[in-house]
């Protein structure tokens, strides 16, 4: 219960404050929550007794909050009577930052928090964040026994946080409920909001105009940022690493500390020029930053992002069936662990099955004569770390035996716990030793080869899977078709046939890519480009609608073949599988894919 709800009268509640502050029992029918703000006063130590200012608060020399408030409260303050009512703006800590009219006590009072004056309408507004009453004798202070007031809590349009309160002050008025200052309390914190929310939205539209005009539609590589927002291109968001998106941020941050008045370099720049902020040196783009300001506050920036133009590295010699790519997902991990083949020290390519890891292993070590190992064939590989082994597998004596050959590891999960012993402890002793390892993320690893992970964590490189770069579908096609028989044209694809390629997810990556367009090559009996009919069912068809379980899978994929068997007509393939017709539209309709549209045939 509040006082704001149920008022007691103000005879009683005056009587029952002396025997409180006396240390006598209080009589019944005291508000509970009066009588907890009273205990919260003695425990503070606030002196009933108060009659000068209380401490004298700092504050802030710039507050947003203020600067809002105060050509709104000015105009409002003339509503009232300037003798005997006052109005008062405080902030989130409930310091008063503005003030006029008067009221008795309220020159008493320049830090209105319970620890420093007890019980008050602006404590209570802040802390249950509604209007809230205080009259008479509820209070604390003796100069406040002749004063009621009304607060409301100021909150933030774009965080709903609590700002501050606006409070009407007056003379005791036993028996108004509400204050009669309430609804000109309310108004007032309604008009502060609404600037506060005007004020807001300026700075928000003065860098989205910003972006707008420097994007100049979807062809531009833009991103503007301000320190808590980002905006990011389409082009953007294709061109920039994720690594390069955050030293904007952290550069969007540094700059808005600084005021706007310094560059990356450390010295000043006049409003529309560039501000500099270093990429990482992988980022594979330049950025063109330009300051937002608004009426002389820093806003943010503005960055042109263009691709990086860096000396070509000596090509990698290309095998039959290396996997090519022009996204930028993929050129990144390249040109990343051609960068760290180029170094001393072990590789860990990672990425799902038939990402390519082998593949591009063979590339960065092509000319090497490198020795493979595949735990795949054989899990115990028998590595032993004694320095007598005549092979030189692994040895840190007898590395040395095989030529000073490179070793390439494949599938260093299925690795036994002996081997992978052995192999921390190679890396222990010879840091720089030269060892491309795969790897294909699974289970949780024991703590063996976590520790392997771990200590090859900084020199790794994850392949991005096929999906997440469906746009090298058609670089890849060329590549991995056999080469035709002579006489013979190449196998070229419809428009929609590379579409249905370009959606499907390929959870086998390039290697089953590669399978389906060697079927094909190997099957096809037609001349002409490869339609979309005839590509497998769930290639064809597209992919599902949501995640699909490996049951839900299997089972998609024989409705799709029930129905590629008879035509598209739902009534034949629903007998054929033994399940009602409306059992398999219901099953259709919960893929949510293309297969709810397979038209029927007669």
């Amino acid at each position: 219960m509040t006082t704001a709800e149920h008022p007691p009268a103000l005879a009683p509640l005056r009587h029952a404050r002396e025997r409180f502050l006396t240390g006598r029992p209080l009589p019944d029918g005291v508000p509970e929550d009066v009588v907890a703000a009273w205990r919260r006063a003695r425990f503070f130590g606030v002196r009933p007794d108060l009659d000068g200012p209380a401490g004298e608060p700092a504050h802030p020399v710039d507050s947003p909050l203020l600067e809002a408030a105060r050509p709104v409260l000015t105009r409002i303050a003339q509503a009232l009577d300037a003798g005997r009512s006052a109005l008062v703006l405080t902030d989130e800590r409930l310091r008063v930052l503005w003030s006029a009219g008067s009221a008795p006590g309220d020159d008493a009072c320049r830090d209105l928090s319970e620890r420093e004056v007890g019980h008050n309408s602006a404590a209570l507004a802040l802390r249950t964040r509604r209007r809230a009453d205080v009259h008479g004798p509820e209070h604390f202070l003796d100069v406040w026994q002749d004063v009621c007031a009304v607060s409301v809590p100021l909150l933030s349009p774009e965080t709903g946080q609590a700002l501050g309160t606006v409070t009407v002050a007056s003379g005791l008025c036993a028996g108004c409920r509400p204050h009669p200052g309430a609804a000109l309390a309310e108004a007032a914190a309604t008009v502060v909001e609404a600037e506060l929310r005007a004020r807001a939205r300026t700075p928000e539209r003065a860098l989205l105009d910003a972006y707008e005009r420097a994007a100049r539609g979807r062809e531009r590589a833009v991103v503007a940022l301000d320190g808590r927002n980002r905006l990011v291109s389409e082009a953007a968001a294709r061109l920039a690493s994720p690594q390069a998106l955050e030293a904007l941020e952290r550069g969007a941050r540094a700059w808005g500390r600084e005021g706007g008045k310094g560059s990356g370099k450390g010295g000043g720049r006049a409003a529309g020029e560039s501000y500099e902020i270093s990429l990482p040196e992988d980022a594979g783009c330049t950025a063109e930053i330009t300051p937002v300001r608004h009426e002389g506050h820093a806003l943010g920036l503005v960055a042109v992002l263009a691709p990086r133009a860096v000396e070509p590295a000596p090509p990698l010699p290309r095998r039959g069936s290396a996997p090519v790519g022009s996204s930028v997902p993929w050129r990144h991990a390249v040109a990343q662990a051609t960068a760290l083949a180029r170094t001393k020290g072990p590789l860990l390519v990672v990425g799902e099955r038939g990402t390519g890891k082998t593949t591009l292993a063979l590339e960065l070590l092509d000319g090497m004569a490198p020795l493979v190992l595949d735990a795949a064939e054989s899990p115990e590989l028998g590595f032993k770390h004694d320095g007598r082994s005549e092979t030189g597998v692994l040895p840190a004596e007898g590395w040395g035996r095989v030529g000073d050959r490179p070793l390439l590891l494949r599938h260093a999960e299925r690795l036994a716990q002996p081997d992978v012993a052995a192999l921390n402890s190679l890396l222990d002793e010879r840091p720089d030793v030269h060892l491309v390892a795969t790897y294909t993320p699974g289970p949780s690893p024991g703590p063996c080869l976590q520790r392997l992970l771990d200590t090859l964590a900084a020199r790794s490189v994850t392949l991005p899977a096929l999906r997440e770069r469906p746009e090298d579908i058609r670089e890849l096609l060329p590549a991995l078709v056999p080469g035709p028989a002579p006489g013979s044209p190449p196998l070229t694809w419809t428009l929609e046939a590379l579409r249905a390629l370009e959606q499907h997810p390929w959870p086998g990556n390039v290697t089953e890519l590669a399978h389906l367009v060697r079927a094909l090559a190997s099957q096809r009996r037609v001349c002409g480009p490869v339609r979309r009919g005839e590509l497998p069912d769930p290639v064809r068809e597209g992919p599902a609608g949501r995640n699909l379980s490996p049951m839900e899978l299997a089972e998609r994929a024989a409705i799709l073949e029930a129905l590629r068997r008879h035509g598209g007509n739902k009534a034949r393939a629903a007998a054929a599988l033994g399940i009602a017709r409306a059992t398999l539209y219901r099953k259709l309709r919960g893929y949510q894919g293309r297969d709810a549209s397979i038209t029927q045939k007669p």
